[in-house]
């Protein structure tokens, strides 16, 4: 468990990091905009004053009439459209060459240079007034741009690199998972051979026909545990079968090995029938571990209800306990391998559960509803076809 909380931490604390380069690059762009920004206002205020000493003309020299007009012709990149006090368009500069006769097109965009920039207005030496609109120029807009295309290449960067990771991690689980199983069929095949002839040897000795029925069920319990895992190490078979007999089964084999303060109750009759694709060796392990989880939730006492719907598409098992419940943090982290909350155990079951519905039989386990002190209701949905 500790693991996976670890886990949890730290990607909590690589997001929250990850939150502050991003407000620092921001606050930091931000200030070079804005700094920038008061460099152009400067700009479009001296070219301003170009304009109006070029505007006045006869009271200059030659000299300083040609300073003028070089700093006029300097702006190359700050767009700016010179009207009078009639929005009457005089000139432009930095326009798109398509449109900068288009008086529509120019009168749009000096609107939008209003809400964007207080105009700069000036007089001229017979009284009339002029106005300067300006908006950023294409480096600025850029600049205030880029923080986010940055953000947006790394992050689909780190999207990439995580989905790599995962994929080839859930690879090397599923040759793990695969190897296991395979050895662990292996290693119980043996044996369980073994007590099978000395079962039947046992059977021609002994008189004990309740010892005998006992030690036949101990075998067969093996062998269905053998199987199991011959099965996981496979492609296992999937049919359509009726699934009551399964969900009962599980139920019988748990509640004879339950104390009597524990009720089971299956909201379907045991004579019905209800068909699904599914392998019934696997699923029936599932079930179980469900069970065995939802026992452990109310320690030793209380109910066990499934209910099922049969939908048009999907068949959906709800398995509730009326236990601790789990909380909303861990309803998650619950199917992760090696997460446990009990003080003995592999953390496995829930797990397996999982593999075994979604990649085995396509359909989808999870947490539908939980409230602590009150109780648990894990959801399998099958599909029908």
């Amino acid at each position: 468990m500790n693991i996976y909380l670890k886990k949890q931490r730290w990607k909590v604390y690589l997001l929250f990091f990850a939150i502050l380069i991003a407000i620092g690059s921001f606050w930091f762009t931000n200030n070079l905009a804005r700094e920038l920004a008061r460099e152009e206002r400067k700009k479009v205020e001296l070219w301003a004053k170009g304009i109006k000493e070029v505007a006045n003309v006869e009271n200059l020299d030659k000299e300083y009439s040609n300073i003028a007009i070089e700093v006029i012709e300097n702006n190359k990149t700050v767009p700016v459209i010179l009207a009078d006090e009639n929005n009457n368009i005089i000139s432009s500069r930095n326009i798109s060459k398509k449109k900068h006769n288009q008086e529509k097109y120019l009168q749009k965009l000096i609107r939008e240079m209003k809400k964007e920039h207080e105009p700069i207005s000036f007089t001229l030496s017979g009284g009339q007034k002029r106005y300067i609109y300006y908006k950023d120029s294409t480096i600025l807009t850029q600049l205030f741009y880029f923080p986010l295309i940055q953000l947006g290449v790394v992050g689909l960067f780190l999207f990439i690199a995580y989905y790599a990771f995962s994929t080839s991690r859930k690879s090397e689980q599923n040759q793990v998972w695969v190897g296991m199983a395979k050895e662990t069929a292996h290693q119980l095949g043996t044996p369980t051979s073994s007590l099978l002839a000395t079962q039947e040897l046992l059977k021609l000795k002994l008189n004990d026909e309740t010892l005998i029925k006992e030690i036949e069920k101990d075998v067969g319990r093996l062998q269905k545990i053998t199987d199991r895992f011959s099965k996981i190490g496979s492609n296992p078979v999937i049919k359509k079968q009726n699934i009551i007999p399964v969900l009962y089964n599980a139920i019988d084999y748990i509640q004879s090995r339950t104390s009597k303060k524990v009720t089971f109750d299956i909201q379907w009759p045991r004579n019905n029938k209800l068909e699904v694709p599914f392998n019934e060796v696997l699923f029936e392990w599932v079930i179980e571990n469900l069970f065995k989880n939802a026992l452990d939730s109310i320690n030793g006492q209380g109910s066990i209800t499934v209910n099922l719907t049969n939908k048009q598409n999907s068949l959906v098992i709800d398995c509730t306990d009326d236990g601790k419940g789990i909380p909303k943090s861990k309803q998650k982290i619950i199917f992760h391998p090696g997460f446990t909350s009990k003080k003995r155990g592999w953390g496995l079951g829930l797990s397996l559960a999982k593999r075994i519905v979604e990649d085995y039989h396509n359909g989808k386990i999870f947490v539908h509803h939980s409230e602590p002190k009150k109780g648990t209701t894990m959801r399998i949905v099958l599909k029908k076809d």
